[in-house]
């Protein structure tokens, strides 16, 4: 049951992203519940590379013992990366929208755009 414990909070910290895209109208609550998401697809990748008693495979003269995976951990660097660019890119789409409209009301985005 210890095991699941980390999948059980990808799970929750997913469904809190989605449901935070889905039901909200500000534009910077969408953009943090993008980054809620970003999270739990980054915990689920290093959930998915760890091994109980596992090293760092950094070491070039190990014991011959079971090593963490590195793949994941590469996966998840760049994630990082990737995420810290989209999240930038979106606060500066809603400035932009902002200083246009004079709102970050999705709905009333909408609106004023017919």
């Amino acid at each position: 049951m210890l095991f699941n414990i980390p999948f059980i909070a990808v799970i929750i910290i997913i469904s809190i992203g989605i449901y935070a895209m889905l039901y909200k109208r500000n534009l910077i609550k969408i953009v943090i519940a993008l980054d809620l998401i970003e999270s739990g697809v980054n915990l689920f990748l290093v959930s998915l590379g760890y091994r109980n008693g596992g090293i760092a495979p950094i070491y070039s003269n190990a014991p011959s013992t079971k090593m963490v995976l590195p793949t994941p951990q590469a996966l998840t660097l760049t994630s990082i990366v990737i995420g810290v660019a989209t999240t930038a890119m979106l606060l500066s789409f809603c400035m932009v929208i902002y200083r246009h409209y004079g709102t970050l009301d999705a709905r009333k985005i909408r609106r004023l755009r017919e």
